[in-house]
């Protein structure tokens, strides 16, 4: 199902409502759009290697026992730390009617040694100690110092005998090895999210038939977009062709608008070094993460100084039964929203290759048909957190009629006041009516 390619509308008369809509959607938000988030946003501040935090981020302190745990409110951003040893505690208040998530990404220091199997533990319990869910985030092969993000969550299923009634839960974090962990301690990323149920039942099974071919890789130079250096602080992008510079031990975040029944394809190519001569184990990784920055996929290649190109395997298009799957990907591809596309680049290229920085191109291709979500009975916390929003689809649009790009290409450059918007807009419309069929 689903064909990776938009389809074009035919009938002339549909492009005239879709242009006026997104022009409508521009007065609507021109103040709030960032202005150069897609086309000219500068690289953010911080050391290659460092993680940009939540603006709006609450500083937390975790527990060391139940007792002592603070709240975490849902919608909110949270700032900790973790130390090497020990669990740290942190307290839900939950219905009985949602699912409630929690990412957490912790940030080693850029110097300390790490092991493939060193990383970060997240654990949500009820109040009498029974377990939700548990998951792990580990640095992997490459044993490169990187921010690692792990997600703890309480799903309601008629089916389950836990974590089903409303009250008090506990999210516990730890780190995955902590006796070959270094000494410092970890910035940590919090978020929590809660998402309502549908109004009406629908299907308990996952989809069992969908595209599962591989498309070739979005062809085309590519348009520079830095990127951003945490996930409140990603750069938007939609389908297209992208180009950045890396450095070792640098992670780059992108944002990418996902709508229902969306497949995303996405593939990265780090470019030759002068100096073709050595070996660095899983060197370019490659990662989605859902709108609550659970790890959906990833892939990892060495690098040997020759260009080096990762892609992700073929994923089912974004449905809500996703979640009924038993793999893990599958499930992990539940709510449409904003996905974050994640490269990393090992801090042990450095070795052999020099600091760089190193040419990335990025390649994202959306397959699939853009379908209605389920229908939900209640807000989400943050609001919107399982849509695409009206601002994401303005200042990254799917390909389609090129009447449509045309106008949403022009909203998105930042610099153009709305007098020119509206102008621009006129035309666009003007040209589309004298292309339309007479009676």
């Amino acid at each position: 199902m689903g064909r990776w390619c938009t389809a074009r509308r035919s009938a002339a008369a549909g492009r005239v409502p879709v242009v006026v809509a997104v022009l409508a959607a521009v007065l609507a938000t021109t103040a709030a759009l960032p202005g150069a988030t897609s086309f000219a946003v500068g690289r953010a501040a911080g050391a290659a290697g460092g993680y940009d935090f939540a603006d709006d981020a609450v500083r937390i302190a975790g527990a060391s026992a139940t007792a002592g745990a603070e709240p975490l409110a849902a919608g909110a951003t949270y700032r900790s730390s973790l130390p090497r040893n020990g669990t740290l505690y942190y307290r839900l208040e939950l219905d009985a009617a949602s699912d409630a998530y929690v990412s957490v990404t912790a940030v080693p220091g850029a110097d300390g040694e790490v092991t493939a199997v060193d990383g970060i533990r997240v654990s949500v319990r009820d109040a009498d100690g029974g377990s939700c869910s548990v998951q792990s985030a580990t640095f992997g092969a490459a044993r490169s110092p990187r921010p690692v993000t792990a997600r703890g969550m309480r799903e309601i299923d008629p089916a389950a005998h836990r974590c089903q009634d409303s009250g008090t839960y506990y999210v516990g974090v730890e780190r995955t090895r902590p006796q070959d962990s270094p000494p410092d301690d970890w910035d940590l990323e919090l978020t929590v999210a809660t998402e309502p149920r549908p109004r009406e039942t629908g299907a308990t099974k996952a989809p069992e038939a969908w595209d599962s071919a591989s498309p070739e890789p979005l062809p085309g130079e590519p348009e520079r977009r830095p990127g951003g250096h945490g996930f409140a602080h990603a750069t938007l992008v939609g389908q297209g062709v992208w180009r950045d510079d890396i450095r070792p031990g640098e992670t780059l975040y992108y944002k990418v608008p996902v709508d229902w029944g969306r497949q995303v394809y996405a593939t990265a190519e780090l470019a030759g070094s002068a100096d073709a001569s050595g070996y660095a184990t899983g060197a370019l990784r490659l990662a989605l993460h859902n709108p609550v920055r659970g790890e959906v996929d990833d892939a990892a290649k060495g690098y040997t100084g020759r260009t080096t190109t990762v892609g992700l395997a073929p994923l089912p298009p974004v449905a809500y039964p996703n979640r009924y799957a038993t793999a893990g990907q599958v499930g992990a591809l539940r709510f449409a929203g904003d996905y974050y596309v994640v490269v990393h680049l090992a801090a042990q290229v450095a070795d052999d290759f020099g600091q760089g920085p190193f040419a990335l191109t990025l390649r994202l291709r959306l397959g699939g048909s853009a379908g209605t979500g389920p229908g939900y009975a209640g807000e989400s916390r943050p609001k919107g957190l399982f849509e695409v929003s009206a601002q994401d689809r303005v200042a990254a649009p799917a390909v389609g009629a090129a009447d449509d790009d045309l106008a949403m290409k022009a909203v998105a450059v930042g610099g153009i006041g709305t007098g020119s918007l509206l102008l621009l807009g006129l035309a666009v419309w003007t040209a589309t009516a004298r292309r339309r069929p007479r009676p």
